[in-house]
């Protein structure tokens, strides 16, 4: 009887260990193309979603590089940008993040301060993606050149043309809207 137990224990052991190994396997790789506007959602090397986007506009951008999901919220407002919605929110790196927005029209092209907007069901798809593989097993990779660089290449003086204006620096907040120190994971 206690060998029956010991080998029922040893099965069930053997079978959770190999659940695990086959989920710690699973990997979410989200590719964002400045370039193209678009986002590729990769499952276990499987393309499975590909979205267009909305990066970062002039004179605002969206670093480029290899990240980690630091922090998620479904629900999350902008204090540094006048309490901006940012629903199914995926912080990667400082403020910044992929999020549902309610400016639809605008995405395929630059339009955010730096974060990745997204049609906000894609954004709760890839919320729930990334949830249930879990953010040690996804990867956000961030390439190409945006709308800030075509706009400097576009703003390059030539030995013909003028020098290019300054750029426009934004609007002050008024104080209550100003971040804090404390704000680090608040960007539009």
């Amino acid at each position: 009887m206690r060998r029956l137990a010991v080998a029922a224990a040893s099965a069930a052991t053997a079978l959770l260990l190999l659940t695990s190994a086959e989920h710690a396997a699973a990997s979410v790789v989200v590719t964002i193309d400045k370039s193209s506007q678009r986002m590729s959602v990769a499952v276990d090397g499987a393309v499975k979603y590909t979205w267009p986007v909305s990066t970062g506009r002039a004179p605002y951008g969206t670093p480029s590089g290899t990240y980690s999901p630091q922090m998620m919220a479904r629900s999350w407002f902008s204090r540094k940008y006048y309490n901006s919605p940012m629903p199914h929110s995926i912080f990667y790196y400082k403020g910044y993040a992929i999020h549902g927005t309610t400016h639809i029209s605008r995405l395929g092209g630059p339009a955010s301060h730096g974060c990745v907007r997204l049609h906000p069901k894609n954004a709760a798809t890839l919320f729930a993606l990334v949830q249930s593989h879990g953010t040690g097993n996804t990867r956000i990779v961030v390439t190409g050149s945006g709308g800030v660089a075509r706009a400097a290449a576009r703003s390059r003086p030539e030995a013909a043309r003028a020098p290019a204006a300054t750029p426009v620096r934004p609007a002050v907040a008024p104080p209550e809207l100003r971040p804090s120190p404390f704000d680090s994971f608040d960007d539009d």
